[in-house]
């Protein structure tokens, strides 16, 4: 059984991405800037932010972070984000989900431009992510990022059967059109099941490729998978252990323990996709860098 390790691979991302920084900036005089919005004192995206930020500066690339009231209007958060949309040295903007109840989530994510959307989430990206354009737009973060295990741990996809888990528009809707896509590390036929599925496990256990991305710590079961399958766990869930010193553990949407018996690959939580979504917005953020001063 191979473990994917996905924290591994990003470092090794953030190390290339490093070199090209730093390369761009003796050309140029200019670094990538990456803007992240987050709005109100949600800890858990406190900690994303941060791991963001801190990633940012790793590799040289400028990072601000705007902390904005949880009360703030949306009238005021988008006029921020125009902002950012004319600032020349902001290359990135992302806006840290979950917003305030308050806030219309699709209105925010229609003012970031699209050349600077680097989660991926505008119409326009999306739409041409789905006819192929993918040199044309950015890819959402943590489904680049399972692309890009695949083709470093040289995983074959091509003409496999991959079943995906969940269908939000985060990572299962654009999963699917990724794994559609007619390129090597892709070209596979696409299953979608999600809470509305009856008998899933039927649908899982015809599965090649397993990716889970349905939020419910330890749903994907050995008796759900296939022998010899590839299993891609996209979930993060808390749940209780008495044996933490918090009284909480981080798992998956894979039970890892049964499953990993069956695999030919899998990936583990934490350390498998988690690590690779922050590497790929990296990643998106330079590319928007090259895009803007057309560089190669």
């Amino acid at each position: 059984m191979l473990l994917i390790d996905g924290k591994a691979i990003s470092e090794q991302i953030k190390s290339e991405l490093k070199i090209k920084v730093e390369t761009y900036k003796q050309r140029t005089g200019k670094v990538a800037g990456l803007s992240v919005i987050i709005v109100g004192e949600n800890p858990a995206s406190q900690v994303y932010v941060r791991n963001k930020a801190k990633s940012c500066v790793e590799i040289g690339m400028r990072s601000e972070v705007i902390e904005l009231p949880a009360t703030i209007s949306q009238a005021d958060l988008l006029k921020r984000i125009d902002e950012l949309n004319h600032n020349p040295d902001v290359h990135g903007i992302l806006v840290q989900q979950p917003l305030p109840k308050h806030i219309d989530d699709f209105a925010i994510t229609l003012a970031i431009q699209p050349e600077k959307d680097v989660d991926g989430f505008h119409p326009e990206n999306v739409g041409k992510l789905c006819i192929g354009r993918l040199d044309e737009c950015f890819i959402s973060c943590t489904p680049f990022g399972v692309i890009e295990l695949f083709k470093r741990y040289q995983i074959q996809t091509e003409g496999k059967h991959c079943v995906i888990v969940g269908r939000s528009n985060i990572v299962g809707k654009p999963m699917a059109m990724l794994m559609m896509q007619k390129l090597k590390q892709m070209n596979a036929t696409v299953t979608v099941c999600h809470s509305a599925t009856p008998n899933i496990s039927d649908f899982t256990r015809q599965a090649d490729i397993l990716i889970a991305a349905i939020g419910k710590a330890n749903f994907i079961t050995a008796e759900m998978v296939k022998s010899g399958a590839v299993v891609i766990d996209v979930g993060i869930n808390q749940i209780d252990d008495a044996t933490k010193k918090s009284g909480k553990r981080l798992v998956g949407d894979v039970d890892f323990d049964g499953v990993s018996k069956l695999a030919s690959a899998i990936t583990p939580v934490p350390g498998g996709v988690g690590p690779m979504t922050i590497a790929m917005l990296l990643s998106n953020t330079l590319t928007s860098f090259e895009r803007h001063y057309h560089l190669s």
